[in-house]
């Protein structure tokens, strides 16, 4: 299925405190997402870049795209190779490093998918899914910073 893929979502500033941008401080950093049929999604800068830290900001966003599309990509090569994936938590990080000039970037992101599968026999090719699932993200294919694994593998019998 290989094509062109078109997505189309709508941001609204909503952070007008009445005088507009008439100044730095004068304004709030919130914004809604909205994409028709879906959940509208609350938005803002970071809390260090004036923003509401009880929303969702750009980075949050770039980070869990880049973990949900390693799952995604996982589930399906998991299903390639025959592992019976039971359990799928990651706790991703990242880091972003301002440049002084009033600009940034991400250095780099971690993600560390905690995976159960359903025996003992699929854990190496469980491990291996991992490497194909980052060539087969489009997230991660789509930034210029690595994005690192540090996958943990466990099987369901012993979890219990």
């Amino acid at each position: 299925m290989i094509g062109e893929h078109h997505y189309t979502l709508r941001t609204s500033w909503t952070g007008d405190r009445g005088t507009g941008t008439s100044g730095y401080r004068d304004y709030d950093r919130s914004a809604t997402i909205s994409i028709e049929g879906k959940p509208d999604l609350l938005a803002s800068s970071d809390k260090p870049f004036r923003g509401d830290p009880s929303r969702w900001n750009p980075e949050d966003m770039l980070l869990a795209a880049l973990s949900q599309c390693h799952l995604l990509s996982y589930l399906h090569a998991c299903v390639t190779a025959g592992v019976v994936v039971v359990g799928y938590e990651d706790d991703a990080s990242g880091v972003m490093v301002e440049d002084g000039r009033g600009g940034g970037s991400f250095r780099e992101v971690v993600l560390r998918p905690r995976v159960v599968v359903a025996d003992a026999s699929m854990v190496d090719a469980a491990m291996h899914a991992h490497e194909v699932a980052n060539g087969w993200c489009f997230i991660a294919n789509s930034v210029n910073f690595p994005v690192r694994h540090d996958p943990t593998i466990e099987v369901a019998a012993q979890v219990a």
